[in-house]
């Protein structure tokens, strides 16, 4: 992610809290160890009109990609681990309404490495979405 200053930051964490989502999909995949491939993204939306919003926002982190969907709306995606670390270490403290989802998500990809994680998971993933509002439901 390339350096941006503290304005740049809190435009993207305000874009983020308003248009935005922070999530972690655990998808069923019988080629991983645990049957689960554990996939985190942030996603910012926007309508299709609008898409160079997404496009400067891409230009100025220089991450990620842009898609468009068939209902009219564009999103922005980051979803690689190294991206999404540094994206929730910069935005994070900007962020008013996603601050626990960000700090969230990169505790999960730092976990992920570990043997335990899956049991962890398991364990805890109902409560701890719960907690933070998160909608939660694993993907077949």
């Amino acid at each position: 992610m390339r350096k941006i200053n503290d304005i740049q930051k809190s435009y993207i964490a305000g874009f983020l809290d308003g248009d935005g989502s922070v999530y972690i999909r655990l998808k069923k995949n019988e080629t991983y160890k645990y049957g689960y491939q554990v996939a985190p993204y942030v996603i910012l939306y926007q309508k299709e009109t609008y898409i160079d919003f997404l496009k400067n926002i891409r230009d100025l982190l220089g991450i990620g990609y842009i898609r468009s969907r068939k209902d009219g709306v564009s999103e922005y995606i980051i979803g690689d681990e190294k991206s999404l670390i540094d994206f929730s270490r910069e935005i994070a403290p900007f962020s008013k309404l996603k601050k626990q989802q960000l700090r969230l998500l990169s505790s999960v990809i730092k976990l992920k490495k570990r043997e335990s994680f899956f049991i962890r998971m398991a364990n805890t993933s109902v409560s701890c979405f719960k907690s933070t509002g998160w909608w939660y439901s694993p993907c077949t």
